[in-house]
């Protein structure tokens, strides 16, 4: 089991930035990759980045250039900072968990293991 809590949300003007953390605890050494996710009201969650236990990255078109994910694995912690942020990235952000790899692409869906969220509000 891995255990995800995500925190760093909060409301933010447009331009602004928000730094988000991610802690892993339990089985954290059988991760293949981290990702973040986000679920704007009435839309489906939607990939934006992930980073993979090589240290490879890979960003959504919609945040390539102004997010920028990274980790600390002494403290089992992963970020995502976020610069010149929209009204568009309003959500609920998620990072995930992903043992091993599957699905199409390393960064892609499925991942095992989800935390709680954390909301992101963008005003105008």
């Amino acid at each position: 089991q891995v255990q995800l809590v995500e925190s760093g949300g909060g409301l933010v003007q447009a331009g602004g930035s928000l730094r988000l953390s991610c802690a892993a605890s339990g089985r954290t050494f059988s991760s293949f990759a981290m990702g973040w996710f986000r679920q704007a009201s009435g839309k489906e969650r939607e990939f934006v980045a992930a980073i993979s236990w090589s240290g490879n990255t890979y960003y959504a078109d919609s945040v390539k250039g102004r997010f920028t994910i990274s980790r600390d694995r002494a403290k089992n912690t992963v970020y995502l900072q976020m610069t010149s942020l929209k009204p568009e990235d309003t959500a609920v952000y998620f990072c995930a968990n992903k043992r091993a790899q599957s699905g199409s692409s390393w960064f892609g869906l499925p991942y095992d293991y989800w935390g709680q969220g954390t909301q992101v509000t963008v005003s105008s």
